[in-house]
């Protein structure tokens, strides 16, 4: 795909490394070519299917929350140096069809969103590109509009800090169960964690939010499964995902993300059975991702089981009519291919990138 030196300059000046961007664009799209084609088979079957943001104003979409009241509309915000709104998509048309505008707030880095299992959206102005230079941030929470209007409101303010300091944080996400809050911190150096909210928000004061486990994973959002059974942590290259139980995690495994120029939101599905991964940039793309086998939500499971007992269930996730160890073996065969030739490929982009990195000097830090 071509990238034009506008996205390149915007990737990097948000905190991708150019030279981790160049890798994405090429090793990206090897592991794309041996992988299963989750995706594909989500938009054949017609359950979910990519869509693009056709909004204008839509530039640097860095949050992403499936409507639970409203089926196929997604909420989603632009990133920072943007009015305060929040616009909520038909995926499919990709046209806004309401904004929310919050009122006595203005956006500093908002980074994500997340519904909360009282039907209030979660907006996290949680992003500091100092690094750490803000002592604290702030969290939006109002109630999903029960029509799809535009409307202006007031949402409750909540003001967060961290036990062990400032952190620059991209993701957000509320226990569908519990209620409770998360943050997930962004360090390139792999001591980025995730923390959890103290017992109960307060809008008097600042809410401290505990340190609850460590990520090495460049964490750009994250989301809950809608039973409260999964939580996934995404970052611009790759993804993880945890079975959730009692508020502790335990890892599953890594789930494949699409390539996009720069991956940095995500959210589940109503029904849990696909990833909706979305980007940055002028009309960029939100794409489905077929969750498969344990990395399914416990509810997903449940039903596919039942349906399977009484005889209306279809095959399981990732199973194809012809066969799957003959697919297997020549996906595996093509994707060794491609990414051999890829890495060859991609030891030249990253010299040039490098190169450009040197010339360049680097990118400025937005304040």
């Amino acid at each position: 795909m071509a990238v034009t030196w506008n996205r390149w300059r915007r990737a990097t000046r948000r905190g991708a490394p150019a030279v981790a961007v160049a890798a994405s664009l090429v090793l990206g799209g090897a592991v794309a070519v041996g992988a299963p084609a989750t995706t594909a088979r989500a938009q054949e079957s017609g359950a979910y299917e990519e869509f693009v943001l056709e909004d204008p104003r839509i530039l640097e979409s860095s949050g992403l929350q499936a409507s639970h009241r409203h089926p196929g509309v997604y909420w989603t915000h632009n990133d920072s140096d943007y009015p305060p709104e929040i616009y909520g998509v038909d995926s499919a048309t990709g046209r806004t069809v309401a904004t929310v505008t919050l009122q006595g707030v203005e956006f500093r880095d908002v980074e994500a969103i997340h519904l909360g299992p009282d039907g209030d959206l979660y907006v996290g102005d949680i992003g500091d590109n100092l690094d750490g230079g803000w002592p604290h941030v702030w969290i939006y929470r109002f109630a999903e509009p029960a029509e799809l209007a535009d409307t202006t409101l007031t949402p409750t303010v909540y003001t967060v800090q961290y036990d062990d300091g400032p952190r620059d944080a991209e993701a957000l996400m509320v226990d569908p169960v519990t209620g409770l809050v998360h943050l997930a911190s962004k360090k390139r150096d792999g001591s980025g964690a995730v923390y959890r909210q103290p017992e109960a928000l307060t809008t008097e004061g600042v809410n401290t939010f505990t340190r609850l486990f460590d990520t090495d994973l460049w964490v750009t959002d994250g989301a809950f499964s809608p039973d409260g059974s999964r939580l996934l942590l995404r970052g611009y290259f790759g993804a993880e995902l945890f079975r959730w139980s009692d508020g502790a995690p335990d890892p599953i495994g890594l789930v494949r993300v699409p390539l996009q120029p720069q991956g940095e939101s995500v959210t589940f599905t109503p029904d849990g059975t696909t990833l909706m991964f979305g980007s940055e940039g002028e009309r960029s793309r939100v794409t489905p991702v077929e969750l498969e086998g344990d990395q399914r939500p416990d509810d997903v499971i449940a039903r596919q089981e039942a349906a399977d007992e009484d005889g209306s269930g279809g095959p399981a996730a990732g199973d194809a009519p012809g066969g799957v160890a003959e697919d297997g073996i020549l996906a595996g065969l093509l994707g060794r291919t491609a990414l051999y030739a890829a890495i060859a490929l991609a030891g030249v982009v990253l010299l040039g990138a490098l190169l450009r990195a040197r010339t360049a000097g680097g990118g400025r830090r937005r304040r």
